[in-house]
């Protein structure tokens, strides 16, 4: 699939947060997806004291979850570890991982955060609007809001709030385990976001698209 690189890769923090704040009015909180025939998932890993990124991409075909096609992509690391800018530090070989795939996913799961984010443009928003894709952020952990408690029954759910706005769900995908926390990412509503991730994880608390994709990235 063809990306378009819209902007530079900033050096500091400063250029980052002007990045985000850019590119934040570009994201689309509804449903603009069509036909689902094919989920993506990514991941990221690092190798040699964490100076090579190695970002891997799998795709599956849609709803049976079968592995369809995969790409892996490494680069040197360019920007360190700071939460909230996690984007910069694994966007750059994600998209050259994106970049290899001759069968584009209609939809990407992204392991990381999506509108659940300080400035409402997490990893999922980022990939979402540079690849041109629907895109959720389906994480292990929270990272900004609040919640009530959530049941213990697969498909509950409570909505994660920030200031007063709701920026994500907290969802039970299997019962008895723990939530993970989903939220918008590009040109899907979090309904549908829900929904989705609840068809990717007919077994286990992640979706089958992580977890392959964290198998690849792993190496």
């Amino acid at each position: 699939m063809k990306i378009d690189r819209t902007h530079a890769w900033p050096q500091t923090t400063q250029e980052a947060i002007a990045i985000q704040q850019q590119l934040r009015s570009q994201v689309i909180a509804e449903d603009r997806l069509g036909e689902v025939r094919y989920v993506g998932g990514v991941d990221v890993g690092y190798d040699l004291a964490n100076s090579i990124t190695r970002a891997a991409v799998v795709v599956l075909s849609f709803p049976d979850l079968q592995l369809h096609s995969s790409a892996i992509a490494l680069q040197p690391t360019t920007f360190p570890y700071i939460p909230g800018f996690l984007s910069f530090r694994e966007v750059p070989a994600i998209l050259d991982a994106l970049e290899m795939l001759t069968v584009a996913p209609d939809l990407l799961l992204c392991d990381g955060q999506g509108l659940a984010h300080p400035r409402r443009f997490g990893l999922a928003c980022h990939l979402g609007v540079l690849a041109n894709i629907p895109a959720i952020g389906v994480a292990k952990t929270r990272f900004i809001g609040e919640h009530d408690p959530v049941p213990a029954d697969r498909g509950s759910w409570q909505p994660l709030r920030h200031q007063g706005e709701v920026i994500g769900a907290v969802l039970t995908t299997r019962a008895g385990a723990k939530p993970i926390y989903v939220s918008t990412g590009h040109q899907i509503s979090l309904a549908s976001a829900i929904d989705y991730v609840l068809r990717c994880t007919p077994k286990y608390r992640l979706p089958e698209t992580t977890r392959l994709a964290d198998r690849l990235a792993s190496g």
